[in-house]
């Protein structure tokens, strides 16, 4: 018998979670659809919204009102207007914009996380390579504008670390930074405009190179930082004095992890480093939801990748010959492991 004073647990945590789709795709739709964009231009009322946005009269207020209930609109005399989030993170006018991911969690995830159950049986993925098709890299690689959609969204996702990065770790005494697996190249962006001193390299396959370079020269940054092409499989990394990685390693099974840190360790020179960030899961692995949840969704999209935590990566750069290693946060639920050759 439970004893008096013993609070009864309520169902609320597990229906919201259970249910939770219904406000993920409340959301997603709003990016697909381009709500907080349009009301990015000026707050509006239902019935312009709706109209803008071409909607059914149905459920287009419920719709508006799901968004105001779940915190991404604010609503004020029958005028309907972004919350400070969205209106700094989902305006694709702006360029803080993250909602490139979003984009294609609806397109892509939302369907093949309707497999999960499958993967954790089988431990096979459940994207487009399932039954013998393209692996994600090589059919993004092969479209030019689904990579370049693609490259683009890991820069709005990474954005914020990546400028923690830049601002945090100690970049004084080095003189060149490459940053391996770059994609658009936010990150060695962010540092080189936060370390005027440094030259910066972006190395990922010979496909990313225009994207990269085009992005850079927006930046104004063409002078110090340039493209290296080549595969991390195949090549030697290119050597700098500090050499990063971020959401790469979780995209690989153990083996290439201890591969690509250890072609990192012979890369750098003595005293460089190496600095791995993603989504660390905590030590105890009790903590970091998102961290565990993208490990998951790495069994829905690699065949052998998995997330980590900054214990597991510290072990692998000290196996590698990194004589100090650290674990720092950085925002959200990113962290970075740094090693020390």
């Amino acid at each position: 018998m439970m004893p008096a004073d013993t609070a009864v647990p309520t169902p609320d945590h597990i229906l919201q979670t259970g249910l939770a789709f219904w406000a993920s795709k409340t959301l997603l739709s709003a990016v697909e659809m381009e709500v907080f964009t349009e009301l990015a231009r000026r707050p509006e009322d239902l019935e312009t919204l709706r109209g803008r946005l071409g909607l059914h009269p149905r459920a287009a207020r419920d719709f508006f009102d799901a968004l105001v209930a779940l915190g991404f609109l604010e609503r004020a005399n029958g005028m309907y207007s972004n919350s400070p989030a969205t209106a700094l993170y989902l305006d694709k006018h702006k360029p803080t914009y993250l909602g490139g991911i979003l984009e294609m969690a609806n397109h892509r995830l939302y369907r093949f996380w309707g497999n999960l159950t499958e993967a954790l049986r089988t431990g096979q993925l459940q994207n487009e390579a399932k039954g013998g098709g393209a692996g994600i890299f090589e059919a993004l690689y092969a479209d030019p504008i689904r990579l370049k959609e693609f490259l683009k969204a890991m820069s709005g996702i990474s954005r914020p670390a990546n400028m923690a990065i830049a601002a945090r770790f100690r970049l004084r005494s080095y003189s060149t930074v490459a940053d391996v697996g770059t994609a658009q190249g936010d990150l060695i962006v962010q540092i080189a405009k936060a370390n005027p001193h440094l030259q910066g390299r972006g190395y990922d396959l010979a496909e990313v190179g225009p994207i990269f370079e085009d992005y850079v020269e927006e930046n104004g940054l063409s002078g110090r930082v340039s493209f290296v092409p080549g595969s991390f499989f195949t090549d030697p990394l290119p050597e700098a004095d500090v050499i990063t990685m971020g959401h790469i390693l979780h995209d690989w099974d153990l083996e290439t992890k201890r591969m690509l840190i250890a072609k990192a360790y012979d890369a750098l020179p003595e005293g460089g480093a190496l600095i791995v960030y993603e989504a660390l899961i905590d030590d105890d692995r009790s903590k970091n939801a998102f961290g565990l949840l993208m490990s998951l969704n790495m069994l829905i999209e690699t065949p052998g990748g998995f997330d980590y935590s900054g214990a597991d990566c510290q072990g692998w750069m000290r196996e590698a010959g990194f004589r100090e290693t650290r674990v720092e946060h950085l925002v959200g639920p990113d962290s970075m492991c740094i090693g020390i050759k």
